[in-house]
Parts: C-alpha cells; sequence; structure tokens
C-alpha cells in the first residue's frame, strides 16, 4: 500500500518508515499538515497515519477537513492521549481506527490491515480472479496448482490491480502509487514489473491488458 504518515517526532517517523519500506509499502512523510495537504492535493493513497499534535496546528483538523471533502482513505490516529473522550472524538470525527503511544509495531500492522480489510469489504486477505487466488497479506499468487512467492513491487502492482478489475492504470498512476517522491524513477520501470507479472499468471485465465496509449488493466481473458 501507499501510506502517508503525518508524525513530527524524526525518530518514531523514521522507525514507522523503516518498518513499513521493509514490508515493501511506499511511505511518504509530512511532518506539517501544511505538507501533507500538498500530498493528499496531488496523491492518492491506501492509508493515512495521522498523529494529532503537529507543529502548525492539530491532526484532528486535518482528519474533519479531509472528510469533508468525501476523501474516504482509512486513517489511523496516532495518539499519546489514553482517555476515552479523546478516543471517542478522533473516532466521530472521521477516523477508521486509532493506536496509543507508545505501541507495538506489530499492533500498527494488524490495524492496518484490519481496517484495510474493512474497507475492501472482505474478512480474509485473499482475492480471487478467475483461476488465481491472491494473497497480499502472504505475499503469494496462485495460479492452478501452482504458489508463486512475489517480490515487494511485484506484490505491490498486483494488489492495485486486484483492487479494481478491467480499470485502466497509466503508467503515470502506477509509478505514483508504486514509488514514494523521493525515489527517482521512470515509467520504464512499470513495463519491467508488468513483464514479470504477466509471466507468472501466463497459463491463466486472466491477463493484463495493454491500452495502448492508456495503460493497462487486469481482466479475464
Amino acid at each position: 500500500m501507499r501510506f502517508l504518515l503525518v508524525e513530527d517526532n524524526a525518530k518514531l517517523a523514521a522507525a514507522i518508515s523503516d518498518r513499513l519500506i521493509l514490508d515493501g509499502h511506499v511511505v511518504d512523510h509530512a511532518a506539517e499538515i501544511s505538507v501533507a495537504e500538498d500530498y493528499v492535493s496531488t496523491s492518492d493513497y491506501d492509508m493515512i497515519l495521522l498523529d494529532i499534535m503537529l507543529p502548525d496546528g492539530d491532526g484532528r483538523d486535518f482528519l474533519s477537513t479531509h472528510r469533508s471533502r468525501q476523501d474516504e482513505t482509512p486513517v489511523i490516529v496516532l495518539t499519546a492521549r489514553s482517555e476515552v473522550s479523546d478516543r471517542v472524538g478522533v473516532l466521530d470525527l472521521g477516523a477508521d481506527d486509532y493506536i496509543t503511544k507508545p505501541f507495538d509495531f506489530s499492533e500498527l500492522e494488524a490495524r492496518c490491515r484490519a481496517v484495510w480489510r474493512r474497507q475492501s469489504g472482505g474478512v480474509t486477505n485473499a482475492k480471487r480472479l478467475g483461476d488465481l487466488i491472491f494473497d497480499s497479506l502472504a505475499g503469494t499468487l496462485k495460479v492452478g496448482s501452482t504458489t508463486v512467492n512475489l517480490r515487494n513491487k511485484e506484490l505491490r502492482l498486483l494488489e492495485i490491480f486486484f483492487g479494481a478489475p478491467d480499470v485502466i492504470f497509466s503508467k503515470t498512476k502506477l509509478v505514483d502509487r508504486l514509488f514514494s517522491y523521493n525515489e527517482d524513477v521512470s515509467e520504464n520501470a512499470i513495463e519491467v514489473y508488468v513483464g514479470r507479472l504477466r509471466r507468472h499468471i501466463a497459463s491463466s485465465s486472466v491477463q493484463i491488458i495493454t491500452v495502448r496509449g492508456l495503460g493497462y488493466r487486469l481482466s479475464l481473458a
């Protein structure tokens, strides 16, 4: 997934980013609300991790504004406040979940998975399309009786395609979803990862179709 992390504690932000990147996710970090606003105005995110007390304002104001735009991107609030009223307050503003600092990274990851399952309307990480079964958590793709272990970028690319079958994704859009702002990559990288996925699913009833001049879509043959 592509995460926006809004956290002004540099040490904590680095630790969270490193852990998510290690798991194959893409992370953009904003230490201030103004920077976070710039990010959400130019990119789409799968999840926002939001601190409350920030140098240029209150994260709850960012959350309220975010929801007033009818943006349904899942938001998990990172808070040092343990009072019930504080937790209820952020949920009423539109947060999907919260986690109280200090927290264990495994709990944060579990909460992210749980929120994402609810958002996608599922109770399991495994999704089926034709004769493919894709498990984003396990990082596996089952093609008939064969199980393929996916590399990080292959995994995230397939996650995008599986999340919206038959939707056309441009190379520019895929670069935006797969790489953070500080990664210098060209659109040719997308061709490489698409080629790898095509080899994995060559024997299946599902294809990654090139739509000339527009991009790629995942469809049943």
